[in-house]
């Protein structure tokens, strides 16, 4: 029988500690996938077809990458560079947010809230 998967539940000073790495991973992310999307615009361009196929594995690596770290990427638009890390506040199941052009995670979300239902994580629980 398989095994259950937990998920990892994050406290925002485990979520920033990752940023380092997280980071990285998610300017690949955009890159990739802003070539991708600016070739689906050119599908006749030569080698685009070639190219497409090696970025959409490179984006598949860094997805399970952030997987394996226990956070999720949210931006399939590659503008923001969003990801959530599952987390509680209060006894509540959320996810804090991060976008990457902000310094640290000091935002969160309720499942449903989704990026415009951002809140500021509570100072006390910064530290």
């Amino acid at each position: 029988m398989a095994k259950p998967t937990v998920r990892r539940r994050f406290t925002a000073a485990e979520a920033n500690r990752t940023l380092p790495l997280v980071r990285r991973i998610v300017a690949d992310l955009l890159n990739y996938g802003r070539e991708l999307h600016k070739l689906s615009r050119r599908p006749d361009q030569p080698g685009a077809r070639e190219r497409s196929g090696e970025l959409d594995a490179l984006i598949r690596d860094l997805l399970q990458e952030l997987a394996r770290i226990g956070c999720t990427y949210k931006d399939w638009g590659f503008e923001y560079g969003l990801v959530d890390f599952p987390g509680e506040i209060g006894g509540e199941s959320v996810l804090l947010c991060w976008r990457s052009d902000e310094p640290a995670v000091v935002w969160y979300h309720t499942a449903d809230g989704g990026f415009a239902g951002r809140r500021p994580i509570p100072d006390e629980l910064l530290d």
